[in-house]
Formats: structure tokens, sequence, C-alpha cells
């Protein structure tokens, strides 16, 4: 191959590569571009069944700690984590978020959630798109549906009571 022809034809290979690929391999940041939480979105809403009220999926995470999706078309039963606070921002979609007050009836699922039947004495705030939400570990919540859904951005933290 002639010298100038081999020029053009790694640059050509250096164009194709994704910038992402020759950044440095010392960022541990992961990372979600909008474009990628609009298709994983717009995937989990393809894969749901028609019955299915709820889903999940991480988006990125580092260990333990995750950033999820989290699409309900349903309610769900009320819940604790009495480890782990909820931070949420709202997508799409809208809602009804009670938090606060007593859990009634409560029953142990697994050590990081407790659910029951309803809670007695929250507060009802409405959701919808940009809303930030922040739940503490050990404090009840639900979420409610008033549209066709509502999709969250959900991490739990760590920080028991």
């Amino acid at each position: 191959m002639k010298p100038l022809a081999k020029a053009l034809a790694l640059l050509t290979l250096a164009a194709t590569v994704p910038i992402a690929h020759a950044q440095t391999t010392t960022d541990a940041t992961a990372f979600a571009t909008a474009t990628d939480v609009q298709a994983q979105t717009r995937a989990m809403l393809a894969e749901m069944k028609p019955d299915q009220g709820f889903m999940w999926r991480p988006l990125v995470r580092d260990g333990a700690n995750v950033a999820a999706i989290e699409i309900w078309k349903k309610p769900g039963r009320p819940a604790v984590h009495p480890a782990e606070a909820e931070y949420a921002i709202v997508l799409e979609g809208a809602g009804t978020l009670v938090s606060g007050g007593t859990l009634a009836e409560p029953s142990v699922r697994n050590p990081g959630l407790i659910e029951g039947s309803r809670i007695e004495g929250g507060t009802t705030r409405t959701l919808g798109p940009g809303d930030v939400i922040l739940v503490p570990a050990g404090v009840p919540h639900w979420f409610g549906i008033t549209g066709d859904r509502l999709v969250l951005l959900g991490i739990k933290l760590p920080g028991g009571k």
C-alpha cells in the first residue's frame, strides 16, 4: 500500500472508533445519555405484557449501587425499605406518591422490603415529569398511577435508621 493510501486508511479507521473507547479507563463513572434512557424505556415498554403492572431494569451500576428505570402501569403495594432511602426522578407519566404515616398490616418480604396493605396518615403528592422524590429509609411510601404509566429513574441509597 502506498504511504498516502495507508495514511488515509488509518485516518478513516480512527474516525470510526467511538470517542468513549479512546478515553482513559481511569474514569469509573457510570454514564447513560438521554438517548440511552429513552431507548431503554421504549424497550421495556415493548417487553411488558398487557397485564404486567411493574418492570425494573438497571440503567447504570457500580457494584451494589444501581440507578434503574422503573415503569409502573399499576400501583404496587405500600412499602418500607428499612435500611435504604429511595431517591427517584419522574421521567414521564403521572401518578401519586403517598409517604409517611404508618404502614398497616406489615409483612416482611425480605430484609430490605416490608410491604403493607395501606398507609395510614401519610402525605399525598401529585407526581409529574421532572419531580424529584427522596423517601428516607424506614418511611412508608406508595406510588399510584393516574395516567397510563409512571416512569421513574430510581436509586436506593444506603442509610438505615
